[in-house]
């Protein structure tokens, strides 16, 4: 069933909510696990929740254009208190639950935030440390219902359960007057230097995004995706929201990412909006079986891999028919849907965006028959700006740009963004939005790029990223990452070696897999000098090198630094994103890497 609301129809993106309660009042909008149980929700029940929330924000005397912030993990809170925040045309701003209180802080303070909604006694505990930072909230709710010694309510008059906030019912009322080209929300970049920028993104911005998105892999209302990348993440808001919310398809909010694999199971989504770690999870523990295994296996597994891929190429219209396709309907028997199996076994597509996926993975993937459609975005471009279709799929590219987006390169091969998808500006902050769009209106995005002749886009690196080393030679170091990083022993690789001879790598070892390795070297693994020993080094270098063969000879690791402490949000060494703050890694080993370096 095609039921899609343009944006024209909608208007903005609270005009598209409440025309899709409209058309299917009665349908499955949500699911979502509550009281020990999945429980679904409709459109206009949906409405209803939406309600309460609109009469409660608006008993607070806020006025239009009013900023008030969203904390919660993925749920039907989160959708309920946006839309009551748009019909009274006030603006979000979505915070990850997982970054740290002075980030919260400073995000809050910077958007002059009225509202502050979240979730749980635990982020409370952060938060209550930076309160006296928060002065211009009004209002902090909490979905949990606090004790009254843990939320100290006595020195904290502005806090309040959600229970207590919300009327029990309430009547839905007309939304204020709002044009598609008002500021909607304002996204904090968690960039990798530096504090992060409010991104101003109007409600024609992700309204075009979301509707030219279709372009790419049709979505109908009979679609179930599975919601796990936050929502604070414009990825998931415009693809894995009002996506949804434009065509009428349910979601599902997973339980947590510990949890993704059985939700994965149990919920069973046709479609799936991911970044690539999920693919590299489930790559890899196929391959540890794998070596673990007889060699017939892999034989069998590669053999699947292959045929599939053929398969695939021909389906594309890039290749021939081969004998072996003869045998796909065993080979799927045997191999691709029992791996398939283990993302629900219903998947018709999944979107892979965020970061770089490793043609190596995605080759697999497509090789086992699940059509995976790399893309590429920023959260400044509201996100998406290329896209793969199914029927013209390249998946080492990040695909051509989708509709109404013009895409360039200008100097040193920068990729430049153009189109409706482009932000409105940096909030308060006028000197970084003239740096980033031109006076023609191009968003300059600091990646490189080239464009094949067929206008499908390949991200070749990041203008600041680029590691110039001493003998003039310039290494991306994204892509030797991620070449590593097929290696199980390492569960994250940083490499560094800017006005050096050579290049070294930082890289944090997955715990079970060292000690298997350690013990097959005939060290204890639990020593503190087992990370040292020169005939470690010797053999992580080999299998690093490994991984780098297809690389230019200049793009070898000399030296290797293995960590055992994972870098996170919570020690500053990954933004709330996930991706390695550069800068702080190198600060924080700082005296390691000068031993590295020490004789040569």
């Amino acid at each position: 069933m095609v039921d899609v609301i343009s944006p024209e129809q909608a208007g903005t993106l609270h005009g598209l909510f409440l025309e899709r309660v409209r058309r299917t009042p009665d349908k499955i909008a949500y699911r979502h696990f509550a009281q020990n149980a999945w429980r679904d929700l409709t459109w206009g029940q949906m409405q209803a929740e939406a309600a309460r929330w609109q009469l409660a924000l608006s008993r607070l005397g806020l006025q239009r254009g009013d900023r008030v912030a969203i904390m919660l993990r993925n749920c039907p809170v989160w959708i309920a208190f946006d839309q009551a925040a748009m019909s009274l045309g006030l603006v979000t701003v979505p915070l990850y639950t997982v970054d740290r209180p002075d980030n919260i802080a400073y995000i809050v303070n910077n958007a002059d935030v009225r509202v502050l909604l979240f979730e749980s006694a635990e982020q409370w505990q952060g938060l209550r440390t930076v309160r006296d930072q928060l002065a211009g909230v009004v209002r902090i709710v909490s979905v949990e219902t606090l004790t009254a010694i843990l939320a100290g309510q006595a020195d904290e008059p502005r806090l309040i359960s959600m229970a207590e906030f919300l009327p029990k019912t309430a009547q839905f009322q007309q939304a204020i007057p709002c044009a598609a080209d008002d500021l909607a929300s304002i996204i904090y970049t968690s960039g990798t230097t530096g504090k992060p920028r409010g991104v101003m993104l109007s409600h024609a911005n992700m309204l075009s995004n979301a509707h030219a998105c279709l372009d790419t892999f049709a979505v109908n209302g009979d679609d179930l995706f599975l919601s796990f990348l936050p929502l604070s993440h414009t990825f998931e808001r415009t693809l894995g929201y009002y996506l949804n919310v434009m065509t009428g398809a349910t979601v599902a909010f997973s339980r947590s990412i510990q949890l993704l694999s059985e939700d994965l199971q149990i919920i069973r989504p046709t479609l799936l909006i991911s970044v690539p770690r999920i693919f590299e999870r489930v790559y890899g523990a196929i391959r540890t079986r794998l070596e673990e295994g007889p060699r017939f296996k892999r034989r069998l597994f590669n053999f699947a891999v292959e045929t599939g891929w053929a398969r695939f190429e021909r389906d594309q219209g890039r290749g021939g028919w081969q004998p072996s396709f003869l045998l796909w309907p065993l080979l799927q028997k045997l191999v691709a849907q029992k791996v398939l199996d283990r993302l629900g076994g219903r998947l018709r597509v999944a979107i892979s965006g965020g970061a770089a996926l490793s043609p190596e993975v995605s080759r697999v993937f497509v090789g086992l028959g699940l059509p995976v459609m790399q893309g590429y975005g920023l959260t400044e471009t509201s996100p998406v700006v290329t896209g793969n279709h199914l029927e013209n799929n390249y998946p080492d590219s990040v695909g051509q740009p989708i509709r109404d987006v013009q895409v360039r390169l200008g100097a040193h091969s920068e990729l430049q963004v153009k189109g409706r998808n482009v932000m409105l500006g940096y909030w308060n902050n006028p000197a970084a939005t003239q740096a980033a769009i031109d006076d023609d209106g191009w968003l300059h995005t600091g990646d490189v790029a080239h464009i094949s002749d067929t206008g499908h886009v390949y991200i070749t690196g990041r203008i600041k990223e680029i590691i110039v080393m001493s003998n003039g030679e310039k290494i991306p170091p994204t892509d030797m990452e991620l070449a590593i990083l097929h290696d199980p022993l390492f569960d994250q690789v940083m490499i560094f070696g800017e006005a050096h001879p050579y290049l070294v790598a930082l890289a944090v070892l997955n715990p079970a897999v060292w000690v298997h390795f350690a013990n097959e070297v005939g060290i204890r693994s639990d020593m503190p000098e087992a990370l040292t020993d020169s005939r470690i080094e010797a053999k992580v270098l080999r299998r690093i090198a490994r991984n780098l063969r297809a690389f230019p000879g200049y793009a070898k690791v000399n030296r290797v630094l293995l960590l055992r402490e994972p870098w996170s949000i919570d020690n500053d060494l990954l933004t709330p994103t996930l991706k390695i703050k550069r800068d702080e890694v190198t600060s924080r080993y700082a005296a390691q890497i000068r031993q590295l370096y020490e004789g040569h």
